[in-house]
């Protein structure tokens, strides 16, 4: 299963989802994470640069091609509520603290 969230530097949970300037996707199998991998997505400048629907559609391609099925997030937009929902991905709101720990937790 393939887990995606906003991260900072720090390897914390970042703050904002839909304006993450990078995201990590966890591949986790039988209760570890077995690949870890991180992009510069650049969220963070894309999301003004155009209209939420361009944005939304550069975070779906995202989510496709990294077959996500779990968003774990502090917060998101009603609007993106809706896409994950429409495209039957798990959000988990209200994520913080240490993304590997908080991956594991999400997916237990």
């Amino acid at each position: 299963m393939n887990v995606a969230l906003a991260v900072d530097e720090s390897g914390d949970v970042g703050r904002s989802w839909g304006k993450a300037p990078r995201v990590a996707v966890a591949e986790v199998s039988d209760g570890r994470i077995v690949r870890w991998e991180e992009f510069d997505v650049g969220w963070d400048v894309s999301h003004d640069a155009g209209t939420h629907g361009s944005h939304h559609a550069r975070v779906v391609r995202f989510l496709k091609d990294n077959d996500v099925a779990v968003v774990l997030a502090s917060h998101v937009g009603e609007g993106m509520v809706r896409m994950l929902d429409t495209m039957g991905i798990r959000l988990d709101l209200g994520v913080e603290g240490d993304a590997r720990p908080a991956v594991l937790a999400a997916v237990s």
